[in-house]
């Protein structure tokens, strides 16, 4: 018999501060380093507010997924290392401006998502489908981020 999962409104009130929280403190340390008027942008980068609402919502499934399966220590310590990648990309890309620095943490950051994914699938597979629109907007930030290097 399978089990139920219960997602109990305190942990997912507090994975949400963490999540959405993390995310609002790296755009306000970012916000002021436009790379696009500094650089030559991809022809296919959307505008800025695009990224706000879409990561509005990763972050949302991610803490959602999460708590549905933060009992798991292994669902733990990968959901932990890809945040702490997720949060330092930007600060690379956005407030260091290095570019190729910050293709390579993303790559690192994507291998990390997939193991997430897998890690969070075999736990509760609602949670590891809820990480899907997240590796996808990462290989979109990843394309992005590589076209930057390649046309700069």
């Amino acid at each position: 018999m399978k089990k139920s999962i219960v997602v109990r409104p305190l942990p997912l009130i507090i994975n949400l501060l963490i999540s959405l929280g993390g995310g609002t403190l790296i755009g306000l340390l970012t916000s002021k380093n436009n790379i696009a008027e500094n650089y030559v942008a991809p022809s296919f980068q959307p505008p800025a507010w695009v990224f706000i609402a879409v990561w509005t919502i990763l972050y949302t499934l991610m803490a959602i997924s999460f708590t549905r399966v933060m009992s798991n220590d292994d669902a733990k310590k990968i959901y932990y290392l890809q945040l702490v990648l997720n949060f330092l990309w930007p600060i690379l890309f956005f407030k260091f401006e290095l570019l190729t620095l910050s293709f390579i943490w993303i790559i690192l950051l994507i291998v990390a998502v997939i193991i997430m994914i897998i890690t969070f699938y075999k736990e509760d597979k609602l949670a590891g489908l809820l990480q899907i629109p997240y590796l996808i907007w990462l290989l979109v930030a990843a394309a992005l981020n590589l076209g930057y290097v390649l046309l700069n």
